[in-house]
């Protein structure tokens, strides 16, 4: 893996040097556009607007609009914008992981230790372990800032983003049942069935099965034959009463 970050981990007056590494990667199919008539892949220019041509990559600027003119940013800026920031994942406190929502996350980063900097790496996971808290900081990744969580897992410090509270959107314009009322048999129904399902977390289970499948039909027909599809079984539609679902939902787990 190549590291997408250098710096370092301040924790309290403790330094420690680090490289991040993306912690995570794509599943997806990697599907080509193409023209339908002859299959030929279709490529994004960078076109000039004025003298329509293509722009090479390297003369590429970023730029921010005022009064109809542009403001270039260059790398620099984005460094002097905030120096302590740019090299440093600053620990501002620490939190009960649990207390974070997961609507929050975005991605995660492991954190490898320099050579000079294990022991006070070693010392900061063993310390989250132990007191079952996760760092809260900031740092600046390319040119934003980021909030993270720093967090172990299993033997490594692992860095995930999480988003600022004005990214996350207000839930007031939901349209949501408080006026419905639950009574107390369905309730205890429902909780029969939370309870039948419950199982531990084992992510290993869970496989993209519609890219599998997606796979094998790319496979049969790049042999020139007919793919094999699975046919849904129709669904009996069940009735209204929300205590017979119910019912029938827990019969139903225990016959399997």
């Amino acid at each position: 893996m190549r590291s997408i970050w250098k710096g370092s981990i301040g924790f309290g007056l403790v330094n420690i040097p680090i490289k991040l590494y993306s912690a995570v990667q794509n599943s997806s199919l990697g599907l080509d556009m193409l023209d339908s008539r002859d299959h030929a892949r279709i490529r994004y220019q960078r076109i000039n607007e004025k003298s329509r041509k293509e722009v090479p990559y390297e003369k590429i600027v970023k730029g921010y609009p005022i009064n109809d003119t542009y403001v270039i940013l260059e790398d620099k800026d984005y460094e002097d914008a905030s120096p302590e920031k740019s090299k440093m994942i600053e620990i501002e406190s620490f939190v009960n992981i649990d207390e974070v929502n997961p609507m929050y996350y975005e991605t995660s980063y492991y954190a490898e230790p320099e050579t000079q900097g294990r022991k006070a790496y070693s010392l900061l996971l063993q310390s989250l372990k132990k007191s079952k808290k996760a760092g809260l900081a900031r740092f600046v990744l390319r040119t934003s800032e980021n909030l993270c969580i720093i967090h172990p897992v299993n033997k490594v410090i692992v860095i995930t983003k999480i988003r600022f509270a004005e990214e996350i959107r207000s839930s007031e314009e939901i349209l949501t049942p408080d006026d419905v009322t639950v009574n107390k048999k369905e309730l205890d129904m429902g909780l029969a069935l939370v309870n039948q399902y419950s199982s531990k977390f084992e992510i290993d289970k869970f496989k993209d099965e519609y890219h599998h499948e997606l796979m094998k039909i790319i496979e049969a027909k790049a042999k020139g034959k007919r793919p094999t599809i699975k046919k849904l079984k129709p669904q009996k539609a069940s009735d209204d009463n929300l205590f017979d679902q119910l019912m029938q939902s827990l019969n139903t787990k225990k016959g399997a």
